[in-house]
């Protein structure tokens, strides 16, 4: 969610100066770029002298670019040069006191960038297989980094993106914060867990409509982190769900809907930290003295998307009306019991025959419930934990602003996980449920279910590195950069970070890139201008969530796809004309009318009403389409 500087290149070729040349015997000044640059976007480089000692100085002159600038180099020190454009037809040239020398690299068209996405996006929808899509966009995105060899590009779609992603830290926490969550599922379902949990909710969840509502309603409880809400929510609810003919494809729509939704807007939860340091540092690069938390806090009600997908989800629940591809999943559903369609492939299948409880042993609520708790609670406790030995060590105030804004939440969910994980098999052997070896077995299987999602994880972050590599976001940006003006910037900004965000499948890629673009163009295009500066602040955060939500690359729709077990494109393709019609109403009604004074709340309101009426008017109930002959 995250993205690096990757694939750097030392790019300096060394000529003979015009004017004498270099001083004899001294090492030339190092320069570093990019692998690929893209024709008339900025890019940076970083600048150093390694022969520079104490307090020498050395002054260097970079020229053939749109805005020829000197750099002071220092010892020790690694100087980065943003904002780089190389002249048509012209090379940089580094000049210094006695030599010169120029800076070469490779360039690409701006418009390739964006077909490594492209590709694995059309290829996915096409043809309903998601490896295969995610590995041809790698392969194209290393391939024209590389230089065009189909061979090399290959082995290096293998040996530096995808071994790439695994060895990042955060990636490698999820992969196993979600087996380990996997293994407890496991172990819950052959305890009997499931079973008890079905029968405890089961006087409550009587029909569809109240089995959508339990369903939202946890979403909204498990408010701490997107990932956790979706492997819990989708795991603890698809036994109820299956037993009231509800579609996956239903399942999975309601789980990403409050998963990153409700994250995102929470005051406590793992994205704030994300959120507020992003906003704090764009607010220091652009010298604007305000409290990022309080800037955080105020965005929140302009937060159209996020609102309006968590209100949208409770709308389709509770009518039981649906539109379009989800319409005809739920008549599947509720006409057949199939709750996915013939040759769908779901992620994960804990329907495994290896995970049927035990004959003769009780089948209690508990045991599903309890380990869950301790994952939620675990996670909670560890951010505070985390987060507050971080403010201490800082010299920070122990405010809870501070403390989640400090807290390692990747560990907090791997840690917490672990836990929930010993207790499961704690809870089947003191009850003699299961034997140790039996719960070991149990607790395999579960991770082992977890395999097909955790590949396409991997594969959907690799193809985030070839992304970054290939500078796509810096492309778009640099697009539509020259379009913006103070009114419709929120509703642009809200439009660009979604496609951003669809293009790379990063919600937080997506932040960590336009929050620093977006913030100084507000301030500079309406200094002093509270509603445009929270406007835009909050459509980065808001369209980076809309375009993760109708990407198949995006790793929080492949949770969803796997908690829920449905197969993955049938859940972009429901999910995405529900997103899209959300996402229109919040341009429309939220960002654009607040930017021309139309008050937060009453966008709200009126948002609220159209999305009733649009679901009133053009919405069916799947239950009387199914029993109609």
């Amino acid at each position: 969610m995250t993205g690096t500087r990757t694939g750097w290149l030392v790019g300096l070729g060394l000529l003979v100066g015009l004017l004498g040349g270099a001083a004899p015997g001294r090492a030339t000044p190092r320069a570093e770029v990019p692998e690929v640059v893209l024709r008339g976007v900025p890019f940076s480089l970083d600048l150093a002298d390694p022969e520079l000692v104490g307090e020498d100085t050395l002054a260097v002159s970079l020229t053939g670019i749109r805005s020829p600038r000197t750099v002071i180099l220092r010892a020790g020190e690694v100087t980065p040069v943003d904002g780089v454009v190389a002249e048509p037809g012209a090379a940089p040239t580094l000049a210094w006191d006695g030599g010169q020398a120029a800076v070469t690299f490779r360039t690409l068209p701006g418009w390739t960038s964006i077909l490594p996405p492209l590709l694995a996006i059309l290829l996915a929808i096409v043809f309903r297989q998601v490896v295969v899509a995610l590995l041809v966009g790698v392969w194209l995105g290393a391939m024209l980094i590389g230089g065009t060899d189909p061979f090399h590009g290959f082995l290096r779609s293998l040996d530096t993106y995808v071994l790439g992603s695994l060895v990042d830290r955060d990636h490698a926490t999820v992969l196993l914060f979600s087996f380990l969550l996997g293994g407890t599922l496991g172990i819950i379902h052959r305890t009997g867990g499931t079973r008890g949990i079905v029968a405890l909710v089961a006087p409550y969840a009587r029909t569809p409509r109240t089995g959508q509502l339990a369903a939202w309603i946890m979403g909204l409880l498990v408010f701490i982190d997107d990932y956790a809400n979706s492997l819990l929510v989708g795991n603890t609810m698809r036994p109820i769900t299956d037993r009231l003919r509800i579609s996956r494809e239903k399942l999975s729509y309601i789980v990403d809907s409050t998963a990153a939704p409700v994250a995102s807007i929470a005051i406590i939860s793992t994205w704030i930290g994300v959120e507020v340091g992003l906003i704090g540092s764009a607010f220091q690069a652009a010298g604007i003295d305000r409290d990022p938390f309080s800037a955080f806090v105020a965005s929140i009600p302009y937060r159209f998307y996020p609102i309006f997908a968590l209100i949208f989800g409770l709308m389709v629940a509770l009518s039981g009306r649906d539109l379009g591809p989800m319409l005809r999943a739920e008549i599947r559903a509720r006409r057949t019991g199939k709750v996915l369609r013939d040759g769908a492939m779901p992620l994960a299948d804990f329907e495994s025959a290896s995970l049927e409880p035990p004959e003769g042993k009780p089948q209690r609520w508990i045991n599903a419930v309890l380990p869950l708790t301790v994952v939620v609670f675990g996670v909670l406790f560890f951010i505070y934990l985390l987060g507050r030995r971080a403010a201490i060590e800082a010299g920070g105030p122990l405010d809870l602003k501070t403390i989640v804004g400090n807290a390692d939440s990747y560990s907090a969910l791997l840690w917490a996980s672990a836990l929930g994980a010993v207790m499961a098999v704690i809870l089947a052997v003191s009850q003699r449920i299961l034997t140790l070896n039996q719960a070991v077995e149990a607790w395999a299987q579960g991770v082992k279910s977890m395999l097909p999602a955790a590949v396409i994880l991997t594969l959907a972050w690799s193809i985030g590195m070839v992304t970054g590599a290939m500078h796509t976001a810096d492309f778009l940006v640099h697009l539509l950069g020259d379009t913006l003006a103070p009114h419709w910037l929120p509703a642009l900004v809200f439009i660009f970070a979604g496609v951003t965000s669809f293009a790379t499948g990063s919600s937080w890629g997506t932040m960590g890139i336009l929050m620093p673009l977006v913030i100084p163009l507000a301030h500079r295009l309406a200094p002093g201008h509270e509603v445009t500066m929270v406007g835009t602040i909050s459509s980065v955060l808001a369209g980076s969530v809309w375009g993760d939500h109708c990407s198949p690359i995006s790793d929080t729709t492949v949770l969803s796809s796997m908690a829920s077990s449905s197969d993955h494109i049938d859940h972009v393709n429901t999910q995405l004309p529900y997103a899209l019609l959300v996402g229109v109403v919040g341009i429309l009604v939220g960002d654009l009318a607040t930017a021309f004074g139309f008050p937060y709340w009453g966008s709200w309101i009126v948002g609220t009403l159209i999305l009733w009426g649009v679901l009133r008017i053009f919405g069916r109930h799947a239950d009387a389409l199914a029993s109609a002959d």
